[in-house]
């Protein structure tokens, strides 16, 4: 493994973490009605997506552990590219059926880097 590639894995499960956190109890409405959850979520997902980049470029084997990362990092560049377009219903799917699951990929890979020798 890269010696950045946990740095950059702990940088995605706080991202995961801030997003969850600043959209629990949320609805899809709720969130298109407030521009600063909005934004922070969707840095986060910046976060996410750059990091992953980075990690795709420096260390691919740890990179294709995390089974769907070309579709994340292309959401990263949909999201600072396309900002003028995003479609918030899409990333609340996202928020709720695809961040459980990298954000416990993410953990999976952490708790292996902390119970190696």
């Amino acid at each position: 493994m890269h010696p950045k590639s946990p740095k950059w894995l702990q940088d995605i499960a706080d991202a995961c973490a801030l997003i969850r956190r600043a959209t629990q109890d949320q609805t899809l409405a709720a969130y298109e009605q407030d521009a600063v959850i909005r934004s922070a979520v969707e840095r986060n997902f910046e976060i996410i997506g750059e990091a992953l980049n980075r990690i795709r470029r420096t260390d691919p084997a740890t990179a294709a552990r995390v089974p769907e990362h070309d579709d994340i990092i292309a959401f990263r560049n949909l999201l600072i590219h396309g900002y003028d377009v995003i479609d918030h219903a899409r990333v609340w799917q996202v928020i709720e059926n695809d961040l459980p699951r990298l954000q416990e990929q993410v953990q999976k890979l952490l708790n292996e880097i902390d119970s190696a020798p």
